[in-house]
């Protein structure tokens, strides 16, 4: 088929490859000049299934409370006048709650799961690089009470299998040498050894130009103005190069796809939730981070990139901007110095923010549309980089009419229709 994919993110340029693999003729449209240069720029870098959960979760409004209240709190809330902002945060209240949490999780470890392995057979497969590591995930906390409060975390690790290890504060330090210099800030931590880390963006520039080389056709500074229906089918795209046809599309457009299918009657919660971070080139590699250390105390997520740290975190609900505000980095800042005080120069770093695309129950929406030849592949919120290669190559099976390894079946858009949604 010829397949039109919206959106050069991570999810578009994997869900390009797999289909392109699979004998298809790939065209990918963007607004951007070049792959990856919104979302998917500067993240945290975590593959980190798991990690994944649900951000709707029992105890999660109570704590939201305490942490608007934070000096260097991860949640900052920016009212506005904008009834869709208000129906997505009362429709993640309605999923805080420990039936729902754990519907939700069920329905995000496998697709996160199987996206790893994935990527471990890329990498197998065509030697892409991409400054990866796999070292696992650290989640350090700083106070004794938060060690003890594992118990449920633990418990949902062991439910899906997914290996940890409990580790004191020396055992910390056994896995992150430069933690020793601050061993006074933290108790312990909780260790995820099968996660991995990476720079997102290299990777999707990367794995592009090999997409180019099975046939991909990259169409850049190209504006997508609206999708064209005739009946039950779509018929073309209007972009600023013209209408665009093909036989079927793909909308991987991040926290703008609600926007483009509403006009269609495609109620798509995907709503932007900003993350902020920072790229602090290496300056004493002894005081780096080894892989990932998550700050639980700030939800802070600090990552060993080749010879650069990322320092990535904060969840903004504050509809499509993307204002760069001097706080935010703060708590950055404040995170990296506490933590790794040798290990970057703060003074030639580089500040950036992203609007991750959230559902309000926390799965991505991966599948059909009552429109035919339409599918989603959108509302991965802080898991698109974990995700992507198990979303591409899951969507890439469907459209090849072949049935995908996991079942994703609980991950189209119909699972809106019910209250919950």
């Amino acid at each position: 088929m010829k397949v039109l994919i919206l959106g050069s993110g991570v999810i578009g340029v994997t869900s390009a490859y797999y289909l392109a693999r699979a004998g298809h003729e790939v065209t990918v449209v963007d607004r951007q000049p070049e792959p990856a240069l919104e979302t998917s720029f500067a993240n945290a870098g975590e593959v980190s299934p798991g990690y994944s959960s649900p951000w709707a979760g029992p105890g999660v409004p109570v704590k939201a409370v305490k942490w608007l209240l934070m000096k260097h709190g991860p949640l900052v809330i920016r009212p506005k006048l904008d009834p869709v902002m208000w129906v997505w945060l009362l429709k993640m209240l309605r999923n805080c709650t420990s039936a729902r949490y754990a519907v939700n999780k069920s329905r995000m470890i496998p697709i996160a799961e199987y996206s790893r392995d994935s990527l471990r057979d890329l990498r197998r497969d065509i030697g892409i690089q991409y400054d990866e590591r796999s070292q696992g995930t650290l989640q350090l906390f700083r106070y004794q009470a938060q060690l003890d409060g594992t118990g449920e975390d633990i418990a949902v690790l062991k439910q899906y299998g997914v290996p940890f290890e409990v580790l004191s504060r020396e055992g910390c330090i056994a896995v992150e040498p430069a933690l020793a210099g601050v061993k006074e800030k933290f108790a312990g931590g909780l260790r995820l050894p099968q996660d991995e880390t990476g720079d997102c963006h290299m990777f999707t520039q990367a794995l592009a130009k090999h997409a180019q080389a099975l046939g991909v056709r990259f169409m850049f500074n190209t504006g997508i103005d609206r999708i064209v229906t005739d009946g039950a089918r779509v018929s073309g795209v209007a972009t600023s190069a013209g209408l665009l046809q093909a036989d079927a599309y793909v909308l991987a457009l991040g926290s703008w796809s609600s926007r483009l299918v509403a006009p269609l009657g495609i109620s798509l919660p995907v709503y932007p939730v900003k993350g902020y971070s920072i790229t602090v080139p290496i300056k004493d590699a002894s005081g780096a981070p080894e892989s990932t250390v998550m700050d639980e105390s700030y939800k802070v997520a600090i990552t060993r990139l080749g010879n650069r740290i990322r320092v990535g975190g904060t969840a903004e609900i504050s509809g499509y901007s993307s204002k760069l505000y001097d706080a935010r980095r703060a708590t950055l800042d404040h995170s990296l110095t506490e933590l790794f005080p040798r290990g970057g120069d703060l003074s030639k770093a580089t500040f950036w923010s992203g609007l991750r695309p959230m559902t309000p129950d926390g799965p991505p929406v991966i599948g059909p549309t009552q429109y035919a030849n339409l599918h989603l592949n959108t509302g991965h919120g802080t898991l698109g980089w974990t995700m992507s290669c198990g979303s591409g190559r899951v969507l890439a099976d469907m459209l090849s009419g072949k049935k995908p390894d996991i079942d994703v079946s609980a991950l189209t858009v119909d699972r809106y229709a019910h209250r919950f949604g």
